[in-house]
């Protein structure tokens, strides 16, 4: 058992956001079907490089334990197709980020709700479709990431703005997203009712400046760029070793007394420039470099061994390659191995959510564009899909 089994969801998304969301659910067993123009499909099929056998890799990672359906919403006679579908659907899930051509292309909310009170409906636009002055203009993380503020704060304090090298505007509202069509999915058990979701990319990327934004709104702190640093925890940060970086968070008095043991340094526990972590953040630039010229006497290796057996928290800088070849990805199966029809073997990330009784489970490989037309269409028509009843 699944911990959506017989939820039907319907994928009228492109890109990241939408698609990231629905292959969420459907790694929870909810049945999705991913809605794509015949000859065209989601735009991340077209980017790339790299592409395998015509297919682009981006693609396969975000579009798992789906079903394609080729329909051309613009048409009347498969725009009914889809209306058949949304009767018989949970959720339907979309990304047009305009309210004329939703209602142009029967997606709008109202069309929707009408056919199935029951239906969740969840939008993904770049800055919301139901309120505030920017609700129609266009959203791609990038823009996302630069209006939320986080990209002026990402890099070292003398360098220029810095976007996180992934799409993290789209995966955060993705998560989001499917959180709250969980919600509102449960909310429907009491209710009988679907409901609308409204989220935008802006909003769920302003959320990333977290305690920063408590500390200014509640507090007046300004922003500034920290770089590799803390702004409240000393040491907290990477330090180079003889060979590699690595991390230590003395997030606690106990881990600092240790921390000085460990390094041998007990002198520095006693110091009243240290003693305390109001005080280590305060003389933070003199306590670095002792910490840095003690830690570049051994090895990553050797420190982190020491580092464990004391219980202090710590870490590698790994490469993207060194984590995805490790051990412990593998055993809380994080890389996926399926077998794709036109690539063949594929491995991408797993999902992270860890479920004792309904577990996650990988049914399908991302689909080629239009590949499952003619069967779901065959079950529509037999009665087969979804349970609802409009």
């Amino acid at each position: 058992m699944s911990a959506l089994s017989n939820i039907l969801v319907l994928d009228h998304t492109t890109a990241l956001a939408g698609p990231y969301c629905t292959q969420m659910l459907g790694d929870l067993g909810a049945e999705v079907i991913k809605i794509e123009r015949a000859g065209v499909g989601d735009a991340s099929r077209a980017w790339g490089p790299p592409f395998v056998n015509g297919e682009s890799a981006y693609f396969l990672g975000v579009n798992r334990n789906k079903r394609s359906l080729s329909l051309n919403l613009a048409n009347p006679a498969e725009r009914e197709i889809f209306h058949k579908l949304v009767a018989r659907a949970d959720v339907l899930v979309q990304n047009v980020p305009r309210q004329d051509s939703r209602v142009k292309l029967g997606l709008d909310y109202e069309t929707c709700q009408t056919i199935n009170p029951r239906l969740v409906w969840a939008s993904i636009t770049g800055y919301g479709n139901s309120s505030g002055p920017y609700s129609e203009k266009p959203g791609y993380d990038v823009a996302i990431q630069g209006m939320a503020g986080t990209m002026a704060l990402t890099g070292a304090p003398d360098s220029e703005p810095m976007r996180f090298p992934t799409p993290i505007a789209d995966i955060t509202t993705g998560l989001y997203t499917a959180l709250a069509i969980v919600s509102a999915l449960f909310t429907r058990e009491h209710t009988g009712k679907g409901q609308m979701i409204d989220n935008a990319l802006l909003d769920c990327q302003v959320t990333w400046l977290a305690n920063m934004a408590s500390s200014y709104l509640i507090a007046g702190t300004p922003f500034r760029k920290l770089g590799n640093t803390h702004p409240s925890i000393v040491p907290y940060q990477p330090f180079p070793t003889a060979d590699r970086p690595i991390i230590i968070a003395g997030g606690t008095e106990e881990h600092w007394q240790k921390l000085t043991q460990v390094l041998g340094l007990p002198e520095l526990a006693n110091d009243p420039r240290f003693a305390h972590n109001p005080d280590r953040l305060q003389n933070k630039a003199e306590l670095i470099p002792l910490l840095t010229a003690r830690l570049q006497e051994k090895s990553a290796l050797e420190w982190v061994e020491a580092l464990e057996i004391a219980g202090i928290p710590n870490g590698l800088v790994n490469t993207p390659e060194d984590i995805l070849a490790d051990l412990h990805l593998e055993a809380r199966e994080m890389i996926v191995e399926m077998e794709h029809p036109t690539v063949g073997k594929i491995r991408t990330l797993g999902n992270p959510m860890k479920l004792s009784d309904t577990p996650v489970s990988y049914r399908r490989p991302a689909p080629t564009l239009g590949q499952h037309t003619q069967e779901i269409l065959q079950e529509l028509e037999n009665g087969q899909l979804g349970t609802n009843d409009a």
